[in-house]
C-alpha cells in the first residue's frame, strides 16, 4: 500500500524562513493571475476604456480580491482559500454593458458597482442567517450546470472575433495555452500552474518586439503600447468608488442575482474541497455558512472599490493539494502581495497594454473551459435520465435562443418592451431576458423543483463523504 504524502505545513503551521513563505504566498497569486486579469482586460475594451482606465479597473480588481482573501482566510471559513474576480458574472456584467454602455464607461462601472453591492447583500444574509444548506435542496446540478455552461458559451462572438484581429498572436496564444498545460505541464508541475501566464507572456512579448520593429504601426490590432505606464501614478490614491458614486437599478440586481447564485454553489463545493486538499477537521454548516456570508462582504467591498464580483478559486485549491501547504500565514502573504498590487498603479498600466488579440486568443483557450465545467457539475446528476436530459437542454436552447429577442440576432432586429405604466418592469424583462444564464436559471429552478425526481437522480446526494444533503420531495410531492 502507497503511502499518503504526508502535509508539508498544516492550516496553523508557518513556513521558514520568511523567503520560503513569501515565495509560497506570491505562487498563489500567480494561480489566481491569470482568470483575475481576464475579466478586466474582456470587459475594459466592451465598455470603450482608455488603456488608463483599465490600468485603474485591474488595480481595483486586485486590491478587491486581497481584502476579500482577508476576510475569507481569517473570518470566513478560515481555510486558505483566494478569492478573485468570478466569471460567473460576465452574463450579467455584459447585460448592463449592453443597457447603458453608451453613457461611458465611468457610468457604466457605477451601475456594476450599485447590483455588486445590493447583490452581495443578499449574499450575506444567505450566508450569516444559515438559510445556505437550506437553500440547496432547489439548486441541483441539473439547474447549476448548464447556467454555468452558458457563462462561456453565451460568449461564443467574442473569442474567435478578437482573435482574428491579429491571428499571429492569437495562435501563439492559444497553442502555447494547450502546450503548457496538456503537454508540458504533466512533466514539469511549473507549466502546469501558470500555462495561461507563460502563454500570454510569450504572445506579449512577440508582440512588442515587432511592435518596435515598426511591423506593427499605431493603431493596429497588434501593436503594444507602453506610454500609459509612464502616465500612471506609482500609488493610486483614489481608492473608494474611483469611477463615482454607485447607482442603483432594480433590473441590474435581478440579474445578478444569477451570478451570486451560480457563485455560491461554487463556493459551496470549494469550501468542502480545499477543506480535504488541506486535511482540516470535518467541514460544519456554521464555517460554510460564514464563508457565504463573508464572500458577500468581499463582494460588497469589490463595488466599494471598484472592482467586481469575488468567489473563490478553485485553481489555488488544486495548487495547496500539490505542494502540501496548506498554511494560513503562507496565503495572508498572498493578500498583502495582491493589494500592494492594488495600490501600485503602474503595474494595471503594464497589464493593460496586453492587446486586444492576444485577450482574444485567451477567450478561446478558456471560455469553452468554463462550458465544459459546467457540464461536469452537472455530471453530479443522472445524466442518463430523460427528466434531467429535457431539463437541461432545454435550458441550455433557451440560455441561447431568447436573449436573441432582446439582443437581435443577423435575422431579426432587438425587440425591447415598454410599458407606460411600469417602466420599471420593462427594464427588468428586458435585461433578465438578454442574460442567458439568468433565463437558464429562472427555466432550470421551475421545472427542476416542480417536475417529480429523486434526490440521487437531482444529484442532491453525493457520494463522498462532506457533501451529503438530506431526501428531498420535489414541491408536486409535498
Amino acid at each position: 500500500m502507497i503511502e499518503k504524502r504526508k502535509m508539508a505545513y498544516t492550516l496553523d503551521e508557518v513556513p521558514k524562513p520568511f523567503g520560503k513563505a513569501l515565495f509560497l504566498g506570491i505562487q498563489h497569486v500567480l494561480t489566481m493571475f491569470g482568470a483575475t486579469v481576464s475579466v478586466p482586460l474582456l470587459l475594459g475594451p466592451v465598455m470603450e476604456m482608455s488603456p488608463e482606465q483599465i490600468a485603474l479597473l485591474i488595480s481595483a480588481v486586485m486590491l478587491a480580491s486581497g481584502v476579500a482573501t482577508f476576510l475569507q482566510v481569517n473570518f470566513g471559513t478560515r481555510l486558505p482559500i483566494i478569492q478573485g474576480v468570478s466569471f460567473a458574472f460576465l452574463g450579467p456584467f455584459f447585460g448592463i454593458i449592453g443597457a447603458v454602455g453608451a453613457m461611458g464607461p465611468a457610468v457604466t462601472m457605477q451601475h456594476i458597482a450599485g447590483a455588486i453591492m445590493l447583490g452581495a447583500l443578499v449574499e450575506i444574509i444567505i450566508g450569516f442567517t444559515g438559510i445556505i444548506g437550506k437553500l440547496q435542496r432547489f439548486v441541483s446540478p441539473v439547474v447549476i450546470g448548464p447556467v454555468i455552461a452558458l457563462i462561456g458559451l453565451s460568449l461564443w462572438y467574442v473569442g474567435a472575433p478578437d482573435a482574428a484581429t491579429n491571428v499571429l498572436l492569437a495562435t501563439i496564444v492559444i497553442v502555447l495555452t494547450f502546450v503548457f498545460a496538456l503537454i508540458l505541464g504533466p512533466k514539469m508541475p511549473f507549466f502546469s500552474l501558470f500555462p495561461v501566464l507563460l502563454a500570454v507572456v510569450v504572445a506579449w512579448v512577440v508582440g512588442y518586439v515587432l511592435s518596435l520593429g515598426g511591423v506593427y504601426a499605431p493603431g493596429d490590432p497588434g501593436y503594444i503600447d507602453l506610454s500609459a505606464v509612464g502616465a500612471a501614478p506609482w500609488f493610486r490614491i483614489n481608492l473608494i468608488f474611483p469611477w463615482g458614486l454607485p447607482k442603483f437599478e432594480i433590473g441590474f440586481f435581478l440579474v445578478i442575482l444569477a451570478g451570486y447564485l451560480a457563485s455560491m454553489i461554487e463556493s459551496y463545493g470549494d469550501y468542502h474541497a480545499i477543506n480535504e486538499a488541506a486535511e482540516g477537521p470535518e467541514l460544519t454548516d456554521k464555517q460554510v455558512s460564514r464563508g457565504i456570508g463573508f464572500e458577500g462582504v468581499g463582494c460588497f467591498l469589490s463595488g466599494v472599490f471598484g472592482g467586481f464580483s469575488s468567489t473563490s478559486y478553485t485553481e489555488n485549491i488544486g495548487l495547496v493539494g500539490l505542494t502540501r501547504v496548506a498554511s494560513r500565514y503562507v496565503v495572508n502573504i498572498g493578500v498583502v502581495v495582491l493589494i500592494v498590487l492594488g495600490l501600485f498603479g503602474k503595474f494595471g498600466a503594464a497589464v493593460s497594454s496586453i492587446p486586444t488579440p492576444i485577450v482574444g486568443g485567451l477567450y478561446c483557450a478558456l471560455f469553452g473551459l468554463i462550458a465544459s465545467i459546467g457540464i461536469s457539475n452537472s455530471a453530479k446528476a443522472d445524466l442518463t435520465s430523460m427528466r434531467n436530459q429535457m431539463i437541461m437542454g432545454f435550458c441550455l436552447f433557451m440560455g441561447i435562443s431568447v436573449p436573441g429577442i432582446f439582443n437581435g440576432t443577423h435575422l431579426r432586429e432587438a425587440m425591447q418592451l415598454y410599458f407606460e405604466w411600469a417602466p420599471w418592469l420593462s427594464n427588468i424583462i428586458n435585461i433578465v431576458g438578454s442574460t442567458g444564464m439568468a433565463v437558464a436559471a429562472i427555466f432550470g429552478l421551475i421545472l427542476d423543483n416542480v417536475i417529480p425526481g429523486t434526490p440521487e437522480e437531482r444529484g442532491l446526494i453525493r457520494k463522498d463523504r462532506h457533501v451529503q444533503h438530506e431526501p428531498v420531495k420535489p414541491f408536486s410531492d409535498d
